[in-house]
């Protein structure tokens, strides 16, 4: 697992492609944070970080398909699973390599956000004034939700030789599963009825109840149980292909 994971973090950092994809989240971030009258924290008044929490999902979306797309897709397109295959390593090695080593790339595109919090600090008339413990809770809601959606990005890719097919497949099932039943919640015929338990079946309101600072062992264990279950969907997947294959 320790090979396929280096080998994965040579792979995307050894292209400009990696590069490109964490510039741009860092500076689609600082222009809505620092430049955009209409989000700029400069602008509000009050010194948060609110902007960013409310944000990065989005731009995760993005990111985190852009980085887990290739994880299977290419390996399956040039031939080199099979012979993976062949190696004294489990499905689960290979799953496992792959999913922390995007993880530990979406860490590092978060890790330069800290900045910002550096920054809003030594703006601030009254450091005191600031919501740690808010802001603690909401990055580690990132990176659950970061680990989250890398799971769902590493299923979508071993679905597919395509990568771009793999990109859109994992956009819109994060995209589902993070507003959609948000969005579903919301229709008058499930109001007052089944609405807060639609509610909770998404990522967006686990993600929303760590950021206020209360770290909730149900959040918790919601974000774990969908990782397990999109790892192991992504194991059976890859399973299925290699019999294909075979």
């Amino acid at each position: 697992m320790l090979a396929i994971f280096k080998k994965e973090i040579h792979q995307f950092f050894s292209t400009v492609t990696g590069y490109v994809a964490i510039i741009l989240f860092l500076l689609a971030n600082g222009l809505f944070l620092f430049v955009f009258p209409e989000t700029s924290l400069l602008d509000t008044g009050y010194a948060n970080l609110d902007p960013l929490f409310n944000l990065a999902p989005l731009i995760y979306l993005l990111l985190i398909p852009a980085i887990t797309m290739r994880s299977f897709a290419d390996e399956f397109k040039t031939g080199t699973m099979e012979l993976l295959s062949t190696k004294p390593v489990s499905s689960w090695e290979i799953v496992m390599g792959k999913f922390w080593s995007s993880l530990l790339i979406v860490i590092i595109s978060l890790a330069p956000t800290l900045v910002y919090y550096i920054a809003v600090r030594s703006l601030s008339v009254d450091v005191q004034t600031l919501d740690n413990g808010g802001i603690a809770g909401s990055y580690i809601g990132l990176v659950l939700l970061g680990a989250t959606f890398t799971a769902i990005g590493i299923w979508s890719s071993s679905l597919t030789a395509n990568a771009m097919i793999g990109f859109l497949i994992a956009l819109f099932t994060c995209f589902i599963l993070y507003n959609g039943f948000d969005a579903l919640s919301k229709i008058p015929a499930f109001t007052g009825g089944i609405d807060y338990y639609l509610q909770m079946a998404g990522i967006k309101f686990h993600y929303t109840s760590i950021s206020r600072g209360v770290i909730d062992t149900r959040d918790i264990i919601y974000f774990i149980s969908v990782i397990g279950l999109m790892l192991y969907l992504t194991k059976l997947s890859l399973q299925r292909r290699l019999w294909q294959k075979g």
